[in-house]
């Protein structure tokens, strides 16, 4: 027989050998599971119960109706709901920047609320600054500054300090009241908050012009930049949102708010040199003084003859 003969029949007993063995192990093997008790299976990563479970990825269900400082948006006009969905979502599903703004909002909401009721402006405008700002002293590249972002000519227009070492657009207080004075004005020249809204965003002389350009005073019926179409829009989501945030998926607790601490308030009416040691000199840090005190851009504090300034430091 030849060599070649015998390796065939070796190969053909080998595998004969291996599929005989398989065939045996799998017998065994399925007895032994046959034999075992039963377990249920877990997976790996279980559904917890509804009401645990974070809400998934959904559509929202809008009120009927809409208004904003109590001027109704007319949803009925398909591009009005559109625009209007468009910042609900784009905002509701921002969950990070969202929650920081709703946990920001109690070191400051109520106070807005306050100075606006007290001045006769729809408190709705708390929302505006949320548009402009995120509650926090930004800086826009076009050089308008703090929650209510004015420029510098702006603000001194509306009674603010803009100086090398005091710029009160970082006053939450007074920058607060000069948003006041300005939405005031704008009512009184437009007749409605829908258009004073708008023309924060645009300027009054140019939102005026739109209307002039385009025969029509009202806001949802103009044809407007980019921005600006979308400014109100964005006003109305956070309105919505922070109205019924458990309506889109946000279920803070009160203690889950930011909150100040109590302050003592302290009169300056003359010049401090050095903010750091005066703020040692007060039981308190210069972190502090510049933390609650933004206004203050410098190192240190010229008054003039006459004026007084108030500080404010944690108790």
């Amino acid at each position: 027989m030849r060599a070649i003969h015998l390796i065939l029949i070796y190969v053909l007993l080998g595998i004969a050998l291996v599929l005989g063995g398989m065939a045996f192990w799998k017998s065994q093997n399925q007895d032994q599971v046959t034999n075992q008790p039963e377990f249920p299976i877990l997976e790996a990563y279980p559904t917890p119960p509804l009401s645990m479970a974070r809400d998934s990825i959904r559509l929202f269900d809008l009120p009927k109706e809409v208004t904003f400082a109590g001027e109704k948006v007319p949803l009925e006009e398909q591009d009005v709901l559109e625009r209007l969905e468009r910042e609900i979502y784009v905002n509701a599903y921002w969950e990070s920047n969202m929650i920081l703004l709703m946990k920001r909002s109690g070191k400051y909401f109520e106070e807005i609320d306050r100075i606006f009721t007290e001045a006769g402006v729809p408190t709705d405008f708390k929302y505006l600054a949320l548009a402009e700002s995120g509650l926090m002293n930004v800086v826009s590249p076009a050089g308008a500054r703090g929650f209510w972002q004015f420029m510098e000519a702006t603000a001194k227009e509306y009674g603010l300090e803009v100086s090398q070492d005091v710029d009160e657009r970082y006053h939450f207080e007074k920058s607060t009241r000069a948003a006041v004075r300005y939405l005031k004005k704008a009512h009184a020249k437009f007749g409605d908050w829908t258009a004073v809204a708008a023309s924060y965003n645009m300027g009054q002389s140019g939102f005026s012009r739109r209307q002039e350009e385009q025969l029509n005073r009202n806001y949802y019926d103009l044809y407007l930049n980019e921005e600006t179409s979308r400014y109100l829009f964005r006003i109305l989501a956070f309105k919505l949102i922070f109205e019924n945030p458990g309506e889109f998926g946000f279920h803070l607790k009160e203690k889950d708010y930011y909150k100040n601490p109590e302050f003592r308030q302290i009169q300056v009416d003359s010049d401090i040199k050095d903010l750091a040691a005066w703020a040692k000199s007060q039981g308190s840090t210069y972190k502090h003084l510049k933390l609650y005190n933004p206004w203050l851009r410098d190192r240190n504090l010229n008054v003039k003859r006459g004026k007084v300034y108030e500080i404010s430091l944690p108790k």
